[in-house]
């Protein structure tokens, strides 16, 4: 069998020429997809700037709003791009690009699920705001200053001067206490008297020593109650309010409470008893203890 080289030739010359044909009925086209190209491109710029003003007035966090102001920058290219082949006539190429950011994204999205979950915490926390820089928390049983919140952790520093990082899902999921956000908080403070005490002076005497201190609350009137018989005392609660100033200021506070409390009581001889225990042999079926006869383990008769 002969090859035939003229022919090969003239059938490669003619695709040739029709590509080029092609392209040349194609120019204008692709001409109005550059064109809209480089206008989506300064619209995506100007719609970044915009958005990362207006983020600015909402949000004081810096990092999410660059963020979210490059997201609307690539979904404006985004819709560019998706345009200028559609010009171009590549639908078939959109949808391979489509199917393909997909799939990634699905891939991603398993890979990194905890991260995904920490960074959307982060994103809602930043509008929301349950808790700011400074502000006093107690998460996950830490209670602490919060020294720094990012996209993916809250990083807050201890009274014992510990640095704790915690992920944003578990702060943004779960209950958080921000002492920062109340300005008055109660103190109640557990105490017990003796039962040989006369109750209504243990009263006056207790409140008499607490409500000349300087942090009360005027208009917060101070709780007394007694609430049981305990085994060795007659326990009562006295209920305070305080304006917090921060969790030292407020256990100092707490503290001098007790000390005024203590001394009124060493003052008027009112006694806050130990654990008293009472052995009774004399109930029924016990013996009295005078009655009771040692025996020796091994007593030789």
């Amino acid at each position: 069998m002969n090859f035939d080289f003229q022919k090969a030739v003239n059938i490669v010359t003619g695709k040739l020429v029709g590509w080029a044909e092609e392209i040349v009925a194609m120019l204008p086209n692709v001409a109005i997809a550059l064109l809209v190209l480089f206008l989506f491109y300064f619209i995506a710029r100007v719609a970044s700037y915009s958005s990362r003003k207006i983020l600015n007035k909402i949000s004081d966090r810096a990092a999410i709003n660059n963020l979210f102001a490059t997201f609307v920058n690539l979904f404006v290219l985004a819709i560019g791009l998706i345009i200028a082949l559609n010009l171009l006539h590549l639908e078939k190429t959109i949808t391979s690009l489509l199917a393909g950011a997909g799939i990634l994204g699905l891939a991603i999205g398993f890979a990194f699920q905890d991260v995904s979950a920490n960074f959307i915490a982060g994103v809602l926390m930043a509008f929301r705001k349950p808790i700011q820089i400074g502000d006093i928390i107690s998460s996950q049983g830490y209670t602490g200053v919060v020294e720094e919140i990012d996209m993916r952790v809250t990083i807050i520093r201890t009274f014992q001067g510990l640095h704790v990082i915690i992920p944003n899902k578990d702060v943004f999921q779960t209950p958080v206490t921000n002492y920062t956000k109340t300005d008055d908080r109660r103190i109640d403070l557990e105490v017990g008297v003796s039962y040989a005490e006369d109750l209504e002076s243990v009263r006056k005497i207790t409140l008499d020593a607490v409500k000349d201190l300087p942090y009360l609350l005027p208009d917060k009137e101070i709780g007394f109650y007694y609430n049981e018989f305990g085994d060795s005392s007659i326990n009562f609660t006295i209920m305070i309010w305080v304006q917090y100033p921060d969790e030292p200021g407020f256990l100092k506070a707490r503290s001098d409470v007790i000390i005024k409390i203590k001394k009124a009581f060493d003052e008027n001889g009112i006694t806050i008893p130990f654990p008293i225990r009472t052995l009774d042999f004399g109930i029924k079926g016990g013996q009295q203890l005078s009655e009771m006869k040692l025996h020796l383990a091994g007593e030789r008769e």
